[in-house]
């Protein structure tokens, strides 16, 4: 069950970061749950090491935005050779 839920806040961070970096009509809605999840891990990987530490949904939900947005962010400078 958790898997489930972890699949619908990885997708909804996804889309949500998709529509902040502008790339939300180039990605369907598979791609938004893989950046979305992608996203969790980083974001899971690289808060902490900031020195911030969240829990819960709405701890999972932002901490995947903010790995998906910097997930974007990099596939911007390898697609685009520019940071948006």
């Amino acid at each position: 069950m958790n898997f489930l839920i972890y699949l619908i806040v990885g997708g909804i961070a996804g889309w949500l970061a998709s529509i902040v970096m502008k790339r939300d009509g180039s990605q369907g809605i598979i791609l938004n749950v893989v950046v979305g999840i992608i996203g969790g891990f980083l974001g899971g990987w690289l808060l902490p090491q900031l020195g911030f530490a969240m829990g819960g949904t709405l701890g999972f939900l932002i901490t995947a935005f903010i790995g998906a947005v910097v997930l974007l962010l990099i596939v911007n400078l390898f697609t685009r050779g520019k940071a948006r």
